[in-house]
């Protein structure tokens, strides 16, 4: 089977970011990595990736700060978020669902991870 979706993981933390990307590409998904947001509107604005699975808190530019730039971009419109943070409190909660498609707190379930992807995609 050949990976028809592309999915950009954005995470500075590489344990993070190479389990995400093993549980993707396991399961036929096209994969891109960035350590940092200046990286992933990089990347967003050259491979147009159909969910982007993006980090809250990173160096130099946060994820709310980088989910607000992709959603201001028309290219991007179909590009659906989803925000996965250690970061639980309600505050933090509110913000990323106002920008983002989904938001999902740390740790993580591989089913969780695929379950939501799946649905945001649309399979």
């Amino acid at each position: 089977m050949t990976a028809t979706r592309t999915i950009l993981v954005v995470d500075d933390e590489p344990f993070i970011s190479r389990a995400l990307t093993f549980i993707l590409k396991k399961n036929h998904y096209r994969v891109l990595e960035a350590r940092d947001g200046e990286e992933a509107l990089a990347l967003v604005a050259n491979e147009h990736p159909d969910l982007v699975f993006l980090d809250v808190m990173m160096p130099r530019m946060s994820g709310f700060e980088v989910a607000e730039r992709i959603r201001a971009d028309a290219s991007c419109a179909a590009t659906k978020i989803i925000l996965l943070t250690a970061k639980g409190q309600d505050a933090d909660r509110a913000a990323g669902e106002a920008l983002a498609d989904a938001y999902m707190t740390k740790p993580f379930s591989p089913t969780r991870i695929l379950e939501r992807a799946r649905a945001l995609l649309g399979e």
